[in-house]
């Protein structure tokens, strides 16, 4: 039997019960760094309950988008919103308690072992009224047994191989049990079966449990395969915003990554899958003639 399925019973443990899910939005917002704007009068509503996945060319500003929702980047104008509350003057514990933050290639402070870094999840929880609790322990529990971590348990987190790193960092997120999720290319250093086990992983928190996920992805076939709303960077500006059946074109496509596709569709899903065109030396010639 897969991983995944032999984690469902896990992960619908972890279900977080709520009357509605929390609503994360970008109202105008711009952002710019050293003079050079990065964001422009953006604004965006993550869509609840749902795989939300941001792709688009390098530099485009998927990621600084992703910091300034996460409350790491202030806009220079506009605002953020967390159930209708400027998340930039929130407090920290409580935004923390709805909304977990994965960043791009994390570093792993000197010595930690795995289990000590999955706990770091729970800092939200804590006060000097609130300390750790079996409930805090389930949760951590939980957390390496559906990223696959508890092997490693007692083992120091810089042991450990990329891939592996990485599944330690997605426990500790986890661990947090926020009900928005938001990854900055969770799926980097790790080979294509890691990468699907872990997509599959997250989906499944969505669709069992409810949660939110917001991830930045650079592999489009991936991205296809697993948003339930793809968002479509380009300039430091969304070009498009709907579900993958609507906007992954060939046409979007070249608009957005200046890349010649087609668009073939995956007999058993049904989702769509980009095949990039293939041109032989002979038509790169003929294509370099006519242009000329």
């Amino acid at each position: 039997m897969c991983l995944v399925c032999q984690l469902t019973d896990v992960i619908q443990a972890t279900t977080i019960k709520t009357d509605r899910c929390s609503l994360l939005q970008a109202n105008a917002i711009e952002l710019s760094y050293l003079n050079t704007k990065v964001i422009a009068d953006l604004s965006i509503e993550i869509t609840p309950a749902a795989t939300n996945i941001i792709i688009g060319a390098n530099g485009c500003g998927k990621s600084s988008l992703l910091k300034t929702l996460a409350r790491v980047l202030a806009p220079d104008c506009g605002s953020v919103t967390l159930d209708g509350k400027d998340i930039h003057h929130s407090n920290t514990r409580q935004v923390a308690k709805k909304l977990g933050l994965l960043p791009q290639g994390p570093i792993t402070p000197e010595g930690l072992t795995v289990r000590e870094l999955v706990s770091q999840g729970r800092f939200p929880h804590q006060s000097l009224l609130r300390q750790w609790t079996r409930e805090d322990e389930k949760a951590v529990a939980q957390a390496m047994e559906i990223a696959d971590i508890v092997q490693f348990a007692q083992r120091q987190v810089d042991d450990l191989s990329g891939g592996q790193r990485q599944r330690c960092w997605i426990a500790m997120v986890l661990a947090q049990q926020t009900e928005l999720i938001l990854l900055d290319e969770p799926t980097t250093f790790l080979d294509l079966k890691v990468q699907v086990d872990l997509m599959n992983l997250l989906a499944k928190l969505v669709h069992d449990s409810g949660r939110t996920l917001l991830i930045v992805l650079h592999d489009l076939n991936l991205a296809a395969a697993y948003a339930d709303k793809l968002i479509m960077m380009k300039n430091g500006q969304i070009v498009h915003h709907a579900s993958v059946e609507q906007v992954f074109s060939s046409a979007n496509l070249k608009q957005v990554f200046d890349l010649d596709v087609d668009i073939l569709t995956d007999p058993r899903s049904g989702r769509p899958v980009c095949v990039p065109r293939y041109f032989s030396t002979k038509q790169r010639l003929e294509t370099s003639a006519i242009a000329v």
